[in-house]
C-alpha cells in the first residue's frame, strides 16, 4: 500500500508543480499540503486525472492551531472508488483570509463549507449560501476555536411565564457544587451511598 502511495505522490508531484507544497504519508494515507490560492485547480484536477478520479468530496474540515500565524488548517478527505484509493488535502488560513469555496468542483462543498463557517469561522469566498448551519441564528463565536471558551457566552432554554425561548448570559451557580476528587476505589471502606442500602443478614449479625 505504501508503495502505490509513494507511486501517486511522485506522479502528483510532477504534475502539480509548484502549487504543492509537501507530500507525506500518514496512517497508511497520502496528503497533499498545498497552496491556499490553488485549492480549485488542484482538486479539480485529483477529481479529473485518468491516474487519480478521486471523484467524491467526503469531508471538509479545519483544524485550529492558535500558536501559530496561519491558525487553521483546512482539510478535504477524497475518495477514488476507480482506484480505491483515499487522499487528504490540507492548506493554511488565518482569521481573516478567506479560502475559495469548491462547491462548483464537489457540489458536496456547500454543507461542509457552512459546517466548518459555523464551527471554526473560517470564510470560503464565493459560496452561495454562507449561512450558520449548526448553530442558532445570532449565536456569538465559532465553537471549535481553541479559545472559545467552554461555557460559551449565552445559554438558552424556555420560560414556562413567558411562554417562548430566552436567551441569557451563561451563569455558573457554585453554591451548591461539592467536588470530592477522591478515587472510590482507593484508601475508603465504603462508597457514598452504601449507607442508603438495605443491610444484609451478616452484617445484622455483625452489628448484633
Amino acid at each position: 500500500m505504501n508503495e502505490a502511495l509513494r507511486d501517486l505522490g511522485d506522479y502528483l508531484e510532477a504534475a502539480i508543480g509548484n502549487d504543492l507544497l509537501a507530500v507525506d504519508i500518514a496512517y497508511d494515507q497520502l496528503n497533499l499540503h498545498v497552496n491556499r490560492d490553488a485549492i480549485t485547480k488542484v482538486l479539480t484536477f485529483l477529481r479529473d486525472d485518468q491516474n487519480c478520479q478521486f471523484k467524491q468530496l467526503v469531508d471538509l474540515t479545519a483544524v485550529d492551531h492558535p500558536d501559530q500565524a496561519e491558525r487553521f488548517v483546512v482539510v478535504y478527505n477524497l475518495l477514488s472508488l476507480k482506484l480505491n484509493h483515499r487522499i487528504r488535502v490540507k492548506l493554511t488560513t488565518d482569521e481573516r483570509t478567506p479560502v475559495a469555496s469548491v462547491w462548483g468542483t464537489f457540489s458536496s462543498a456547500i454543507w461542509l463549507e457552512r459546517e466548518t463557517w459555523d464551527m471554526f469561522g473560517i470564510f470560503f469566498a464565493d459560496h452561495p449560501d454562507l449561512r450558520r448551519i449548526l448553530t442558532d441564528y445570532g449565536f456569538e463565536g465559532h465553537p471549535l476555536r481553541k479559545d472559545f471558551p467552554l461555557t460559551g457566552f449565552k445559554e438558552v432554554r424556555y420560560d414556562e411565564e413567558q411562554k417562548r425561548v430566552v436567551y441569557e448570559p451563561v451563569k455558573l451557580t457554585q453554591e451548591f457544587r461539592r467536588f470530592d476528587f477522591m478515587s472510590p476505589w482507593e484508601g475508603m471502606l465504603h462508597l457514598p451511598g452504601d449507607e442508603k442500602a438495605p443491610a444484609t443478614s451478616k452484617q445484622e449479625e455483625g452489628g448484633a
